[in-house]
C-alpha cells in the first residue's frame, strides 16, 4: 500500500514537471538561463521557424503530463488499467526527450536525460517488479 502511494505521488509529480517544459517550450518562462530547448532539435530542425518545433514540443509535453497524472491518480485509486497506460506514457516521454534533443553532449540534464532515467526507473519498477495495484 505504501509503495503504491509513493509511486502514485511520484508519477503525478513527474507528469507535472512535463508542464514546466511546456511553459519553457512556449517561452512563458525560462527554466534555466541559456536553455534553448527545444530549439535546435536534431529531428525537427527542418520545421519552418522555431515556433513550429516549440508548439510540437509543448503539445507533446502536455500529452505526456496528462498520461502521467492520470496514471498516478489511477495508481493511487487502485485501478488496474494504469499499468499499460504508464508504459505508454513513459515511452512517449522518452521519445519526446530523444527527438527534441539538440544532438550535442552538452547540458544533457536540461535536455531530458534526467526524465529518461526517471522513465526507465518507472518502467523497471512497473514491469520488472510489478509495483502497483
Amino acid at each position: 500500500m505504501l509503495v503504491r502511494i509513493v509511486l502514485g505521488i511520484f508519477v503525478v509529480l513527474h507528469g507535472l514537471v512535463h508542464l514546466l517544459y511546456f511553459g519553457h517550450s512556449r517561452r512563458f518562462f525560462e527554466l534555466q538561463p541559456g536553455l534553448s530547448w527545444p530549439d535546435g532539435s536534431w529531428a525537427f530542425g527542418w520545421l519552418p521557424g522555431v515556433d513550429a518545433a516549440r508548439w510540437l514540443a509543448g503539445g507533446a509535453c502536455v500529452l505526456a503530463s496528462l498520461g502521467f497524472v492520470a496514471c498516478g491518480v489511477a495508481g493511487l485509486a487502485g485501478w488496474t488499467w494504469w499499468r499499460p497506460v504508464i508504459v505508454g506514457a513513459a515511452a512517449f516521454s522518452t521519445a519526446i526527450w530523444l527527438l527534441f534533443w539538440d544532438g550535442t553532449m552538452q547540458r544533457l540534464a536540461e535536455q531530458g536525460l534526467v526524465a529518461i532515467v526517471i522513465n526507465a526507473a518507472i518502467l523497471f519498477a512497473v514491469l520488472g517488479f510489478g509495483v502497483g495495484p
